[in-house]
């Protein structure tokens, strides 16, 4: 499986630096509304300190990461979904993401216009989350003038919730809801993450949200980053990168959190196989079955799946060889039942 997150935000609040950083792709980032035309769509790969020691491990011809999708499209303003701007054209692009990260403007500045005007942060999100739900009640308006009087019900319930202005991530779904939410893809139904751009100063002076913000966000994570310094940062090779989050006393980027938060916002995990020709990173489900997270590796393998070796990462670096691994016992055969878990090294046994 690949991760993908859809980026969102209201124009000039830093949505296509952020790509920019992500992915080191060249993408328009003039300092006016509606630059992004086109959604912009990058890979990027998941920092894994165990694929790079692994790949010294096993002589590895080739080292792979688990990788992202990120795409961002044209920024929404208000009244998007009646046709005012660019944005909600693009809404259908972001409707298969795993999960949305939506940037949210804190950073001050009287270079880079505010297309309200003003820098006022749970308003946006207000404005945001208002036309992802407007677009959603359109989805669900549109599946009721279809629907047999079976789903009638459920749509119904979606409408109502969508009308009272509630995320359908934040109401009780019943088995046929929870059905009819996937098949329509709906947006609020997915997870929020929020990127809260700050400025550098804000960043070094541990800037937090206020009441009215947490508020706005409804619990959903966040993110507290500074796109321009991400953006900075990303042109760095790694030793620059390191001494200048080091100066600023940073642990890590904030690209870094926000993929980090993306695996624990999705419940997801990274487990790795290694060997001559490469050393690999691989995401499942956390609770995820063993056959079933080998789909990741090939589609056929949960059905053909027969055995797996498995030992955690770290504890075959500390064997110092797969030999020495498995005469002390510490490399284990699993069957179907075994359940996967973060940094295990696994190798699949598969029939025909």
């Amino acid at each position: 499986m690949a991760l993908s997150i859809g980026i969102v935000g209201l124009p000039n609040v830093g949505k296509s630096t952020l790509f920019k950083a992500i992915t080191n792709k060249q993408v328009d980032i003039q300092n006016y509304p509606f630059t992004t035309i086109e959604p912009n769509i990058g890979i990027v790969e998941v920092p894994d300190e165990r694929v790079d020691k692994l790949t010294i491990f096993s002589k590895s011809k080739k080292k792979l990461y688990a990788t992202v999708q990120f795409t961002d499209i044209a920024g929404l303003v208000k009244g998007a979904s009646t046709g005012e701007g660019l944005g909600n054209k693009f809404l259908s692009n972001i409707r298969e993401v795993d999960a949305i990260a939506q940037v949210v403007r804190v950073f001050p500045s009287s270079d880079v216009l505010h297309v309200h005007g003003t820098i006022d942060p749970h308003t946006d999100v207000e404005v945001i989350n208002t036309e992802l739900m407007l677009a959603d009640l359109e989805t669900v308006t549109k599946r009721l003038e279809k629907a047999d009087k079976k789903d009638t019900p459920a749509l119904d319930r979606l409408r109502g919730a969508l009308e009272q202005g509630t995320l359908i991530s934040r109401i009780e779904l019943n088995d046929a809801e929870r059905a009819l939410v996937r098949e329509s893809n709906l947006l609020t139904a997915k997870p929020f993450i929020y990127v809260l751009n700050v400025s550098e100063d804000q960043l070094t002076a541990s800037w937090q949200p206020d009441e009215k913000l947490l508020t706005a966000m409804e619990g959903s994570a966040y993110i507290i980053m500074c796109n321009k310094l991400e953006l900075e940062l990303s042109e760095m090779n790694a030793t620059e990168k390191s001494a200048f989050l080091s100066e600023l006393g940073l642990p890590e980027s904030g690209l870094d959190r926000l993929i980090k938060q993306a695996y624990e916002t999705l419940g997801l995990l990274s487990f790795l196989t290694t060997g001559l020709d490469e050393s690999r990173a691989w995401i499942c489900h956390r609770g995820d079955l063993i056959p079933k997270a080998s789909r990741a590796i090939h589609t056929d393998f949960e059905r053909l799946f027969i055995r797996a070796e498995v030992i955690n990462w770290q504890t075959l670096l500390d064997a110092g060889s797969h030999a020495n691994a498995r005469s002390h016992g510490l490399i284990h055969t699993v069957g179907h039942d075994y359940i996967v878990r973060d940094g295990d090294v696994v190798e699949i046994l598969i029939g025909k």
